[in-house]
């Protein structure tokens, strides 16, 4: 009996649809340069999106934005779009943040966290990866996501198996 029950249960996994990663919630923000509008829909089918939540006052995310820089340089051609969304700041802030740390990505702000809460982001920095599917296949609290983007990309960029 027990051996039936265990086939069965083999069986329902095997059968048992997979679960796809979470909708990303669309959004459209102006990046801080003035001459682009981000909107999530668009990159949908296209691109990867690397979605990061920081601001100019949060240590961790100036120490990471050299880095978050050239990870935007390495896999722009490959078809990532990296964003980064300024949480409860000033425009004033984040353009003397810009002029400091000089980023090669995309900036916008949130200054009311209006998507970040909708991302459920807790504190900065929170990089959120985004496949072609607008499914977020990473959430990332905290430093250190720069470390696993590359592997985290490189498997989104992949051909489907």
């Amino acid at each position: 009996m027990s051996r039936l029950l265990a086939g069965l249960a083999a069986l329902l996994l095997a059968v048992a649809p997979a679960h796809a990663a979470p909708a990303a919630p669309g959004f459209k923000v102006k990046q801080l340069d003035g001459a682009r509008t981000f909107d999530l829909r668009e990159t949908v089918g296209k691109k990867v999106v690397v979605l990061r939540f920081q601001a100019s006052y949060c240590k961790p995310c100036a120490r990471e934005s050299a880095a978050l820089s050239r990870l935007t340089e390495r896999y722009a051609e490959r078809g990532v779009e990296v964003l980064a969304l300024h949480v409860q700041d000033t425009a004033t802030d984040v353009r003397r943040f810009m002029r400091t740390h000089k980023p090669g990505y995309a900036i916008a702000l949130d200054p009311k966290l209006v998507v970040g809460n909708r991302y459920g982001v807790k504190g900065t920095p929170y990089t959120i990866v985004i496949d072609r599917k607008g499914e977020m296949i990473l959430r990332h609290a905290g430093a250190g996501a720069i470390s696993r983007l590359p592997k985290v990309l490189d498997d989104a960029l992949a051909p489907p198996r």
